[in-house]
């Protein structure tokens, strides 16, 4: 399994949908996972799984707006929104935890 650490600012669609899904009313300190990173910095994440991969989301408040802004334009678009609508975005540049 691919495990991923993740920042806000590089969240696509997909995760931010699981993200949503896995906490429709926010996340509290007990979803928090924090470890140091190579930097030996400490890092706090929320994690979220798909079939193949793990994601440590970065948490901070502008994680916390970002799901807010996500499901309120989610719900606004649900009625008429179709799979054409959706962009797949990848990003290179997360780190990977082994």
């Amino acid at each position: 399994m691919i495990r991923k650490i993740v920042d806000y600012q590089k969240l696509n669609e997909d995760i931010l949908d699981l993200l949503v899904e896995k906490f429709p009313d926010g996340y509290d300190d007990a979803d928090i996972i924090s470890f140091r990173n190579v930097k030996n910095e400490i890092v706090e994440a929320v994690e979220v799984r798909t079939d193949d991969t793990i994601y440590l989301v970065k948490v901070g408040v502008r994680l916390v707006q970002a799901m807010e802004d996500h499901e309120e334009d989610y719900d606004s678009s649900a009625d008429d929104s179709s799979e054409a609508d959706f962009e797949e975005v990848k990003h290179d540049d997360s780190e990977d935890l082994d």
